[in-house]
């Protein structure tokens, strides 16, 4: 209840993290836009709230506010509102992004096609995408986490995905989720990367145990830009807890901190933003109830302020959590408009040792809420001899 009589504008005029000592505050108070935030500046928390239930908050208004709110706001209000207020928003903003293939559109839910191996062999990661491709996976991206993150690798492998890609006309993305550094080695390499991906927290001191800062990300979007090969370059992942885990969030709670970071990943007008729910472990999430609260949250918080949020909706295996969690979440964040979810050789990242979503579940949801994937994929689909479109959406 005091939450909600906090006027939006005190949460303007005073930073949680100070402004002299921390880049992430910097940039959210100097690139706020004061003319988009004018409509709501005299709102309350709870009346903004009830604004954002209202009918008049459509879909074009709030993408009009996005740039006017800051990450505190979004934060404040996502924690005075229940899941269905949660999902009701968030499933009015719409953030469309494209690349080889459009991601966001109204009807379509994307996936990204993770096909980590655990020794990086290039036979293994290729068997997987093919599995993926063949259940109508990975219109966001295939896009792979290296086990051994060096320059080498990295190369070896943006070249196997590329190949791949180009030998089957693709209209996707692919990526190598290595550290911005080792990318940025690849491409002056000459190797064929796409997007720029970068793992970012809420506040500087985080982005530091990352090794990452505002300038580094400044000049790996700057170098994906001069290639050319697409509109939208980055891809940025988030989850609640990594300030807390770097003892980083300056006394700020968690859900707080990821907002901010949703600061950061904006800064960039990035393709793909998602939020790996429940990796970090339930010394941050306790268990499935939380892990759900936090999905909706993190997808809530990321539509509001401008972003082409998606989820991975995961878990460690020593939470208390289980696949059946998994479900309703995944269900909660299709009705909500989610741009995209992973989709992991049954469910299993045998690489990084947690649970996700499976090629399969993707089918699950696209078919009981009528979803497709993205466009240009859909018509690949359908070119397929043996893809047919009966097989990705079990009609």
């Amino acid at each position: 209840m005091k939450l909600a009589d906090v006027p939006l504008r005190d949460l303007l005029r005073n930073p949680i993290v100070p402004y002299e000592t921390d880049e992430v505050t910097r940039l959210i108070c100097d690139s706020h836009d004061a003319e988009a935030f004018a409509p709501i500046g005299h709102l309350t928390v709870g009346e903004f709230r009830d604004w954002l239930l209202s009918e008049q908050a459509t879909g074009d208004r709030l993408k009009a506010l996005a740039p006017g709110l800051i990450p505190e706001m979004a934060a404040a209000v996502s924690k005075i509102m229940r899941l269905q207020d949660l999902v009701s928003v968030a499933a009015k903003c719409r953030v469309v992004t494209r690349f080889r293939s459009t991601i966001g559109l109204p009807g379509r839910l994307s996936t990204r096609l993770q096909p980590n191996h655990p020794t990086d062999d290039l036979k293994g990661i290729a068997a997987s995408i093919l599995e993926g491709l063949s259940y109508g996976n990975g219109d966001a991206v295939i896009g792979v986490n290296p086990a051994a993150d060096n320059p080498s690798r990295v190369d070896a492998l943006l070249h196997l995905l590329n190949r791949i890609r180009e030998h089957y006309d693709i209209p996707t993305q692919i990526c190598v989720l290595a550290h911005v550094t080792t990318q940025m080695r690849a491409l002056e390499n000459g190797a064929p990367v796409d997007l720029v991906f970068q793992s970012v927290a809420g506040t500087e001191a985080a982005n530091t145990a990352f090794g990452v800062n505002l300038a580094l990300l400044d000049e790996a979007w700057q170098a994906a830009k001069e290639l050319k090969r697409g509109e939208h370059v980055m891809y940025f992942e988030t989850g609640q807890g990594s300030a807390l885990s770097a003892d980083a969030h300056h006394g700020v709670d968690q859900q707080t901190c990821e907002a901010r970071a949703y600061a950061v990943a904006r800064r960039y007008q990035p393709l793909l933003v998602n939020t790996v729910v429940g990796f970090i472990g339930p010394e941050y999430l306790y268990d499935g109830k939380q892990i759900l609260r936090a999905g909706l949250e993190d997808h809530f918080c990321g539509k509001l302020l401008g972003l082409p949020m998606g989820c991975d909706i995961c878990y460690t295996n020593h939470a208390k959590a289980d696949q059946d969690d998994m479900d309703a979440l995944l269900t909660l964040l299709g009705v909500a408009g989610c741009n995209y979810i992973m989709g992991v050789p049954g469910a299993d990242d045998v690489m990084l040792h947690y649970q996700s979503t499976s090629f399969h579940d993707a089918l699950y949801v696209r078919s009981v809420l009528g979803l497709k994937p993205a466009p240009e994929f859909e018509a690949w689909l359908e070119r397929q001899p043996v893809l047919m479109p009966e097989q990705w959406l079990l009609t």
